[in-house]
């Protein structure tokens, strides 16, 4: 398993553990609704960071966001709506559909989107 497998499911595991039974009160009673204005805080945190040119505040504000994401597919996997695989599929899938000039041989014309 490569180091970014391995801290990945390290994240998701400390999520599991801080939402259930003996985990932490406030992380348990959070909803994917109520933790909107810290994902939009932190968004907006790494927004600064590129934008100052930060390597080193970006390093840490991504790290930030990736928790609200992985907070996220918590919640709804806890609802049986869908796991944080199912929207790593979904992106795999897009990513390789929207260029075909990478992962099928087909010409790219231009360079717009």
């Amino acid at each position: 398993m490569s180091r970014a497998s391995e801290q990945f499911e390290r994240l998701m595991q400390i999520l599991v553990e801080l939402r259930g039974e003996n985990g932490c009160p406030w992380d348990k009673e959070q909803t994917a609704k109520s933790l909107i204005p810290y994902l939009l805080e932190e968004t907006y945190e790494v927004i600064e960071a590129i934008e100052e040119n930060n390597t080193e505040i970006l390093k840490e504000e991504l790290g930030d966001l990736l928790l609200h994401i992985i907070f996220q597919a918590q919640i709804a996997k806890e609802s049986s709506d869908f796991e944080i695989t199912d929207s790593i599929q979904n992106i795999c899938d897009k990513l390789v559909n929207r260029h075909p000039h990478v992962f099928s041989g087909t010409v790219l014309d231009s360079k717009e989107k």
